[in-house]
């Protein structure tokens, strides 16, 4: 299936240069409906990304010519959706998506989400909706209108990194995960940032077609099979980096990085920058929000990672290159950080 063919399903409309092709394709005999949940300001790829996988399933070899998906996108109000990015996206009415069965309910997500949680008819036409699908998910954001409709009280959810605060803040008995690409509870499913959403819907695809079906869909948009919803969004050390704002600290962290073999105790590091070890300490938590200690310990664990995942070393050699003093102490920082073994991370992760 080609670009045009997909977006002919829903509809593509580029403000910018007034073209309109709005085309839109009937399926017969739909296996499985899914309908993606839009509002004005929702992400483009959080939308297109995962609508691609599943549109591109129908494609496969497994399919064998047979319709497995019918894709529908929807809106508040129905008609032309305005997204992040200058394109509009062709919708039909909430109300109207209700009237025929929907297996799978994609919430999509972008800016525009904190507009529609404030609509109660799109919350209350989203929580009752859901109870006849067999399958409710986010996509990045989209976990705040999921949140609004009750559906994931109690359980555990992802969402783009940058909003975890925000969603924590928000909905307090809700787990928020800030590392996993996406997370499954039973017929609930979430997914971190923008492309996380093809991840999300690749597992789908392995859910509904089997692993080859799922492969084929990765090899044809070109994309990572597979990427465990474990996996982490963004990297721990990245996620230091951007912590500390003022870059107060941005060379002595890149020299950590470059030396994780050293002496990396408080007072080692504190003379470092020319501050006492307790101004050092105090300034240091201040800025960041975790004690220098453990800054360092998860520079070293995500040494390790990515050396677990890339080369076939020994775990004592990494654990020594990470700066660990042994494997014990690696297999502890590591169970602590990431919540699995070593071993049991580069059984998921690696590349051979």
């Amino acid at each position: 299936m080609t670009g045009s063919d997909v977006f002919g399903q829903i509809g593509l409309h580029v403000t910018k240069n007034g073209i309109n092709d709005n085309m839109q394709s009937k399926t017969a005999n739909p296996v499985r409906r899914i309908v993606f949940v839009t509002y004005p300001g929702v992400t483009l790829l959080d939308v297109t990304g995962p609508l691609q996988a599943f549109s591109s399933a129908n494609n496969t070899e497994v399919a064998n010519g047979k319709q497995h998906y019918q894709i529908e996108v929807a809106s508040p109000d129905g008609g032309p959706v305005g997204t992040d990015c200058q394109v509009e996206l062709s919708s039909i009415p909430l109300v109207k998506a209700a009237l025929d069965p929907i297996d799978t309910l994609i919430v999509a997500g972008g800016e525009g989400v904190f507009d529609a949680v404030e609509q109660q008819d799109t919350v209350d036409w989203l929580a009752t909706t859901s109870k006849g699908c067999r399958r409710v998910a986010s996509t990045c954001m989209g976990s705040f209108l999921t949140a609004a409709a009750g559906l994931i009280n109690g359980h555990s959810v992802t969402t783009h990194w940058r909003q975890v605060d925000e969603l924590k803040r928000r909905f307090p008995d809700i787990d928020v995960k800030r590392d996993p690409l996406f997370v499954r509870n039973g017929n609930m499913w979430s997914s971190a940032g923008v492309t996380a959403g093809i991840d999300l819907a690749l597992a789908m695809i392995e859910d509904d077609m089997g692993h080859e079906a799922a492969m084929q869909v990765a090899q044809a948009l070109v994309v990572f099979f597979k990427r465990p919803g474990g996996q982490a969004q963004f990297s721990d050390v990245l996620n230091i980096q951007a912590s500390e704002t003022e870059g107060l600290f941005g060379d002595l962290h890149a020299w950590i990085a470059g030396h994780l073999q050293s002496d990396l105790s408080v007072p080692k590091l504190a003379a470092r920058i020319a501050m006492s070890p307790r101004s050092f300490s105090r300034k240091y938590k201040e800025k960041t929000g975790m004690t220098p200690a453990k800054a360092v310990e998860i520079m070293r664990v995500d040494a390790a990672k990515r050396a677990l995942a890339r080369s076939d070393l020994q775990l004592a050699k990494i654990a020594f290159n990470a700066g660990f003093s042994d494997e014990q102490r690696l297999r502890r920082a590591f169970q602590r950080h990431v919540g699995v073994s070593p071993l049991a991370y580069r059984d998921t992760f690696g590349e051979s």
